[in-house]
Order: C-alpha cells, then sequence, then structure tokens
C-alpha cells in the first residue's frame, strides 16, 4: 500500500470521451503534499506516512500543533493525514507529491465527509415508504410505524431503524477509477461522485479491494 494523498473537492461536471459519451466526474484540486513525519512498526507498531497540506502561519496554528510542528522542525501545515503504507523506509521527511501520484484509469478509494442534513425522519433517512395516505391514516401519514413487539421483548432493539442525525459522518467510496489527470493545474477527475461538499477536504489512495 503506498501512500494517498489530501485534496479538495470543487464539484462535479461532465467530460466527453472521443466516442461522443458523456461521463460525470468529480474534480479534485491536490496541492503539494509533503511529508511530515515518518512511524515505524519498531517503535509505533505500525509503518505509516503523516502528510501535511496546505501552508500556513503561526496565527492560523493551535498551540498544540505550532509545538509538535516546532518540534519535528517543520513546515507550518493546516492538514495533516496519516496513511498507513507497507514500508515506510521508501519515503523521507519532506519528500513532496502531486495529482501524478495517480495515474489514468487506475482505481482508487476517496473518503470525505458526508453533508450533514440535520435531523431527518425515517422517509429521508433510510427510505421507507410510509403509512397510508387514505383509510383512516391522520396526520401520521410519514412516520415510520411499530418499532418493536409487545411484553416481549419489552423494549426497541439498538440498531433500529428511525428518525435521526442524518449526514455529516466519515464515508469511504471503494473503487471509484480516475478518468484523467491534469498536471498542469494539478486536478485529478474522478468518475462519479466522492462524499462532502464543495471546497470540502477528501483523501485519496489506492483501491484496497480493487485486483487490478
Amino acid at each position: 500500500m503506498r501512500v494517498g494523498l489530501i485534496a479538495e473537492k470543487l464539484g462535479m461536471t461532465q467530460l466527453f470521451e472521443d466516442n461522443g459519451s458523456q461521463v460525470p466526474v468529480t474534480v479534485l484540486k491536490v496541492d503539494t503534499c509533503a511529508v511530515v513525519s515518518l512511524k515505524n512498526k519498531e517503535k509505533d507498531g505500525y509503518s505509516a506516512v503523516r502528510l501535511g497540506c496546505k501552508e500556513s502561519s503561526e496565527k492560523h496554528i493551535n498551540k498544540p500543533q505550532l509545538s509538535y510542528f516546532k518540534k519535528i522542525g517543520c513546515k507550518l501545515f493546516k492538514i495533516l493525514k496519516e496513511f498507513r503504507v507497507d514500508d515506510e523506509s521508501a519515503y523521507k521527511v519532506g519528500d513532496t507529491f502531486d495529482a501524478t501520484h495517480f495515474k489514468e484509469g487506475q482505481f482508487v478509494d476517496v473518503i470525505g465527509t458526508s453533508n450533514g442534513k440535520g435531523f431527518a425522519g425515517a422517509m429521508k433517512r433510510h427510505g421507507f415508504s410510509g403509512l397510508r395516505a387514505t383509510h383512516g391514516v391522520s396526520v401520521t401519514h410519514r412516520c415510520h410505524g411499530s418499532t418493536g413487539n409487545r411484553t416481549l421483548p419489552g423494549r426497541v432493539f439498538k440498531g433500529k431503524k428511525m428518525a435521526g442525525h442524518m449526514g455529516n459522518q466519515r464515508v469511504t467510496m471503494l473503487n471509484l477509477k480516475v478518468h484523467s489527470v491534469d498536471k498542469d493545474k494539478g486536478v485529478i477527475f474522478i468518475r462519479g461522485a466522492v462524499p462532502g461538499s464543495e471546497s470540502g477536504i477528501v483523501y485519496i489512495r489506492d483501491a484496497i479491494k480493487k485486483l487490478i
């Protein structure tokens, strides 16, 4: 497993193939990602590479992070992300990566935070059909209905699909295909949609469940 990249989601658009077919793509902007520190199995118990992205100034960094950056003696970054790797010795502090780290046609996983929807009902949150719109159903058309049995078990089981908080969760989209890479603009075009809102931060890595 190689190190991944930190990217910013710019939005979605469409591209056209040579045969005229339309392809929906998500545009991900990749600023230069630099290796901040390394972790090894002997000292930390696992191999990993920590990347930093988007350089910042001291006034925009909190005190714990500022102390960390001064301790390791590197530039100040707004965003830090740790990626597990097979062999950390293949990297060294100061190495940089750009959009060309991924190639056209390869499969990747994209990790992001889904858009928050607030408190949502069972129909919107879980796709329930709701109750009948006639024959005596009053007021409760969008309710989820029964949540359990009677005396036994006498409670609602954990995990029951009900109304509640929706969205604003970590989501991983697996096996997305890289349509193309624009080196000059530092942009990666991913086929399909990825989680998060425009200008949101996402993390890209090699697909872990794809054999090719």
